[in-house]
This record gives C-alpha cells, structure tokens and sequence, in this order.
C-alpha cells in the first residue's frame, strides 16, 4: 500500500496560500485605489503651471468680481476663459512692461491665444453646465475652493461621482442665497437646515424620487 501523497499539514499550508493571495489581490486593490485618489493623480491640492502665473488672490484683492473674467458662467455651459484682450484691459495701461506679463502682450500682439492649463477639467463622458448650478444657488466656492486666495490656481475637490452624487442627493447642504453666490467667504451651513431647504423649493430644484441621481443628468 502506497503511502499518503498529501498530508493535513500541505492542506494548512494551501488554505494558507490561498488566504494570503486573497488578502494580497485586496490589498494591492485597495492600495490602487488610494494612489487613484491622492493629489498625486487628481491633482488636488496640487498648483498648476501656467504660461503667465495669474493669482486669483491679488485680483480678488483688487476687488475684481469673478464675472469680469468669465462673463459667460451665468448663461453658459461652460466658464469662458478670457480672451488676451481682457488681460489688455488693464495691463495695457497697469504693469504693461512687466517681464512676467511678456506672454500677454505676445498673444495680444499675434491674436493668438494663451495655452492655459485647464485645473477642473473633466472628462468627455460627463455632462457639467455651469450656468444652471449657479443659477440654481450653488456658489463658485462650493466647487473651486476658496479660489480668491489661490496665489496660483489649485484643484480644491477630487471631482469624483460620488463627490458630485452627495451634493445631487441632498441639495439642501450647499444651496445658498443667489445674491452670495460669488461671495467667497460665505458658508452655507451659516443658515439654518429650514432656511436651506426654503432656498431649494424657492430655486424649484426637483430632487424628488432621485431625478437628480439619474445617470443622464450627467452622462448625455
């Protein structure tokens, strides 16, 4: 008679092999999706170059409103990036041989434009129109950051689905008055829970049996 192939202690070790594998394919997994969700790949935190280092800080500072720049976030899908001849507007007469501001005075001279560095860009596949979540009370803050004290331009959100899903689900927790949508420094949770929810049936946002969850509100 032959003797055992296999004993109790090759069954151990394969359940154990067959443990640390699982436990192994979970963790690297796991760690994938950390590194997916770091500044290092979504950029947050994270300042961009750009051709010119425009500071959203010092011309906030000057008391410059964010629609003097992008004149079309109001009506427009999409928050315009200024043509050259904005910049000229002022430093045609205000730093108008500063060295830094040389690729200005070149794109307005030539007619072409600056190759900025898009810092919230999102991918082809989602739908986003700004004009509608800022005429539904949903202030520039809530999504950029704190941009007016941005020395240079950073993206302040990951700009994930779920991210975006939390604030379709309940509305309620960033709707602010329209007068205070480009007021920076203002805090939405400074209003009551009741006076949010006034703000949301005023705006007439229909979140009522999760339309605003439905997957072609944002995939079209």
């Amino acid at each position: 008679m032959s003797s055992q192939l296999f004993t109790t202690t090759h069954n151990t070790l394969a359940r154990l092999t067959l443990l640390l594998f699982v436990l192994g394919a979970a963790g690297f997994l796991g760690f994938m999706d950390l590194i997916h969700r770091s500044p290092y790949v979504r950029y947050t935190k994270v300042r961009r170059e750009q051709p010119v280092p425009f500071s959203h800080k010092h011309h906030t500072n000057m008391g410059i409103d964010c629609r003097y720049c992008h004149t079309s976030v109001e009506v427009s899908g999409f928050a315009n990036i200024p043509p050259t001849q904005t910049c000229m507007n002022c430093h045609g007469e205000i730093y108008n041989e500063a060295p830094i501001l040389q690729p200005v005075r070149d794109s307005y001279a030539s007619g072409e434009s600056l190759e900025w560095t898009r810092v919230h860009d999102l991918p082809d596949f989602v739908y986003f129109n700004h004009a509608i979540h800022v005429n539904k009370g949903i202030g520039c803050a809530t999504c950029h950051g704190r941009v007016d004290q941005m020395p240079l331009t950073w993206r302040e959100k990951p700009l994930f689905m779920k991210w975006c899903l939390e604030c379709h689900r309940d509305p309620a927790q960033n709707v602010r008055p329209k007068d205070k949508i480009f007021d920076m420094a203002f805090d939405p949770a400074s209003l009551s829970r009741e006076e949010r929810e006034a703000l949301v049936e005023e705006y007439g946002i229909d979140h009522a049996n999760h339309r605003l969850t439905n997957c072609a509100i944002c995939h079209r």
